[in-house]
């Protein structure tokens, strides 16, 4: 039986790899004249999305981009979109229509996402399907991911001919380890991989073991927002983002108890929707500090409220690139933050353009707000620089280093085509213009595909 089912496997991975052959001979010339962006919501609200708008949309100049979202579950898009740019829907939630096929599988759960995956509750078998057969659909362009689930899925299986980019949005170090293990293992398939982080970029590097051709670190761009710089006359310190426990939105409220007691004419907004609402608004309540800390749900318009702002505080436990220290800088606030190891302590140069606080000290995060506070002069002269900072992270500046990345990976694409063809080797993954020949002939790769396609889940290969 055990020899029947080695044959099995032995006939699918041949099929698998006889299956790349043809769409790979079949294949158009290498282009990154289409750019496809894999998002797990698009019409949700989050740093990932609002940054990968942002990239789209500068993107969107001179390419045919398309926003494929996995889930639907939503009406309208929380955060304004480019009229350029696509959306694709892989599994809408809100019209699921009858098919009993989609109810069947709906109710399975996913075997091609790990499930340490911290968004794993929201796939399933049918996410797995669709998701499959979108990515080998595509036989050329450009495929992103934003995700570790979405990149190592992409890694798998997207076909020899498309240029595949995996971006990370949160860094190495804070995901799980089998997550880990599983992207030593496939991220090396990757064209290239962008961090956000200089310290995340050296991260991947020591860690991979054979590391996609090009690691490269892009920092997110500031987004284009309303209104005018904040005039720094507003009792007011601000703080945006999902109401969860990293966020540590729960360490501010205390150390605002602090504050509000030396200063009861300034007043905390905390904007942003998630599952630690009820807890922190009841927080406030125990702590006696109704009217002077409001939660008063999310924003579309996050520049319209950090105007109206003269401080932004960052409380979280760690981040990768917080978004909403660039949108702060670029609106001239005076930053208060913990000095998470990568993105703040990035971001910010103390003293300069924003406070940087020992992390987690309650304390010390009082302080520095009360100090912002107390000195004006030092208020106006930190939200001086990071207006200075804010214009490096200008969008055309950060999407000349997107244009470059496309650019090379292109001509390396090219490059090994025409070597390719000039050695005559027209039945190889190289004449497709195929980054890594071993993609096709990877023996990880297609029994990975038998696997998945045997219903079982993907797991990394004994060392």
């Amino acid at each position: 039986m055990r020899a029947l089912a080695r044959k099995g496997k032995s006939a699918m991975v041949r099929l698998y790899r006889g299956y790349n052959r043809r769409k790979t001979r079949d294949a158009p010339p290498p282009s990154t004249g289409q750019v496809r962006i894999l998002l797990l919501h698009a019409y949700g609200m989050g740093g990932t999305i609002r940054t990968v708008f942002n990239l789209a949309s500068y993107l969107a100049k001179e390419h045919d981009v398309e926003i494929v979202s996995i889930l639907k579950e939503a009406e309208e898009p929380f955060f304004p979109i480019d009229p350029r740019v696509r959306f694709r829907f892989l599994d809408d939630r809100l019209h699921p229509g009858p098919d009993p096929v989609r109810a069947m599988l709906s109710k399975l759960p996913s075997k091609l996402i790990p499930k340490e995956e911290s968004a794993y509750h929201r796939f399933n078998l049918w996410t797995d399907l669709k998701l499959a057969r979108y990515i080998r659909s595509l036989d050329t362009g450009v495929l992103m991911a934003t995700r570790p689930g979405l990149n190592l899925a992409m890694a798998q299986l997207a076909l020899p001919g498309v240029i595949t980019v995996g971006q990370e949005h949160v860094a190495l170090a804070t995901q799980p380890e089998p997550i880990q293990e599983l992207i030593k293992w496939r991220y090396r398939r990757l064209d290239a991989l962008v961090t956000l982080t200089k310290a995340d970029l050296k991260d991947y590097r020591e860690t991979l073991p054979k590391p996609p051709r090009k690691v490269v670190r892009i920092p997110n761009a500031v987004p284009p927002m309303t209104g005018d710089v904040a005039k720094l006359d507003a009792k007011v310190a601000i703080a945006v983002g999902r109401l969860t426990r990293i966020k540590g939105f729960h360490r501010l409220i205390t150390a605002w108890e602090t504050v509000a007691a030396a200063h009861p004419d300034w007043k905390l907004r905390i904007f942003g929707a998630g599952p630690q609402q009820e807890n922190l608004a009841q927080q406030i309540v125990d702590a006696g500090l109704e009217g002077k800390v409001e939660l008063p749900g999310p924003t579309p318009d996050v520049g319209a409220e950090l105007e109206k702002a003269s401080i932004y505080v960052l409380s979280s436990r760690h981040e990768g690139f917080p978004m909403t220290i660039l949108e702060s800088m670029a609106k001239g606030l005076a930053i208060v933050s913990f000095n998470s190891p990568h993105g703040p302590k990035e971001m910010i140069k103390n003293g300069v353009d924003g406070l940087l606080v020992k992390p987690r000290t309650n304390a010390n995060l009082a302080d520095s707000i009360i100090r912002v506070i107390e000195d004006e002069q030092l208020r106006r002269d930190l939200a001086a620089g990071a207006l200075e900072t804010a214009r490096t992270y200008d969008v055309d500046v950060i999407g000349q280093k997107w244009d470059a990345l496309l650019a090379s990976l292109l001509a390396r694409r090219e490059s090994r085509a025409q070597r390719a063809a000039m050695a005559g080797a027209t039945d190889t993954a190289g004449t497709a213009g195929t980054a890594d020949a071993a993609r096709l002939t990877d023996g990880a790769a297609t029994a990975d595909a038998a696997r998945l396609a045997e219903g079982a889940e993907l797991k990394p290969p004994c060392p």
